[in-house]
């Protein structure tokens, strides 16, 4: 296997069943999997994330998880570099490369551009962030228009206060407007999003879904969700935003440090927000991955012949 090879992504939303799906094509190809999903990144986070266990990790060779501890925030400059060295590795050794994750920004980084070459100047954006705080978002904003006076473009939300500070950084920081900047980043590129690439997105009838969730979350607390966030806000869970705020721990952190009653309810508020996440998912996946195949499953048919005859 070359790096002329095509990478293979296998995307879908949450609870569709990417993981028993990807490691039978991965095992069937002689291929690795290489993971695009921000909470598998770390290490401790294992029962709310239905992380690959142990034995399907030795089923098929996994990279990118538990790469992190969850008091240490993953970045995407830090996961092109990642990413690019396990596919590389993976293709040097004749294997076949499968990237799956239901993370649509990380998997974003195999298509489009993600970042820019923008340096970041903390003494900037902590007197931006001062200035939010004494004088309000409608000074940063009336900034950024001044600096703006083609407009924005419905390129910036002015009442998201950290989209602004970052906006208005990066047009201090480059001397440069928002939309050319803009054009300036849809030029970039990256060694992944140069390779070739066969996509399959991964579907489920709703009302399937709805049951696959409902049990995935009475799963999760039978196995011990609880226990386990107890132990990761003991390793500083809640200095990561990202980890803290992912669906089934924000909720169970908030359990925990509230109420610690009523399991139930508990239960019924992590497959409503995941619910809510796959109608996010799934939309986004529909428009923002390039061309793809998509593949139908459901328990009676786990389209498995459809997904190989796609991907092969």
């Amino acid at each position: 296997m070359t790096q002329d090879s095509p990478i293979f992504l296998l995307a879908g939303y949450t609870a569709v069943g990417k993981t028993e799906l990807s490691l039978q094509w991965a095992e069937q190809n002689d291929a690795e999997i290489v993971s695009c999903d921000a909470l598998l990144f770390y290490r401790g986070m294992d029962i709310g994330t239905a992380k690959p266990d142990v034995t399907e990790r030795e089923q098929v060779q996994h990279h990118l998880i538990d790469i992190c501890d969850v008091d240490e925030p993953m970045d995407i400059r830090s996961y092109l570099r990642k990413a690019e060295e396990a596919v590389r590795d993976i293709q040097a050794r004749g294997k076949k490369v499968l990237i799956t994750g239901g993370s649509g920004f990380y998997l974003k980084a195999f298509f489009a551009p993600v970042v820019d070459d923008l340096p970041v100047d903390e003494s900037l954006r902590k007197k931006l962030e001062s200035r939010l705080s004494q004088d309000g978002l409608a000074d940063l904003v009336s900034e950024l228009i001044e600096l703006n006076p083609v407009g924005l473009e419905d390129l910036l939300d002015i009442n998201n206060p950290r989209r602004v500070v970052r906006a208005l950084e990066r047009c201090l920081i480059s001397g440069k407007s928002i939309v050319q900047l803009r054009e300036d980043f849809l030029k970039g590129s990256n060694w992944l999003m140069e390779r070739e690439r066969k996509i399959v997105l991964l579907e489920r009838p709703v009302d399937e879904l709805k049951e696959r969730i409902e049990t995935r979350v009475q799963k999760m607390i039978n196995q011990g969700l609880i226990q386990e966030v107890e132990s990761l806000l003991l390793q500083g869970i809640k200095k990561n935003h990202s980890a803290s705020s992912a669906i089934g721990y924000r909720e169970t952190i908030s359990w925990l440090e509230e109420s610690r009653k009523d399991v139930e309810g508990l239960m019924k508020e992590i497959a409503m927000n995941t619910r809510r996440l796959v109608k996010k998912q799934r939309t986004w996946f529909r428009h923002q991955l390039p061309e793809h195949n998509i593949v139908h499953v459901s328990d009676a048919d786990e389209g498995t012949n459809a997904f190989s005859r796609l991907f092969n």
